[in-house]
């Protein structure tokens, strides 16, 4: 089986963004002092995925 480089390339990317989005989740978290959102993000980890764009895209402070 042939792996398509483009599409490995693709996954790499989005893999990338989706850890800078959750490192993102945690460092606020964790400098705001919200605990448990902390530990729901750190559990289930599209939660903090998607409060890292949030954060990026400034819907949540």
């Amino acid at each position: 089986m042939r792996i398509n480089p483009k599409l490995l390339y693709w996954y790499f990317a989005c893999m990338l963004v989706a850890c800078s989005a959750w490192i993102t989740h945690v460092v606020t978290t964790i400098m705001d002092g919200r605990t448990v959102l902390l530990i729901a993000g750190a559990i289930a980890w599209p939660v903090g995925v998607i409060h890292g764009w949030g954060i990026w895209l400034g819907f949540w402070p």
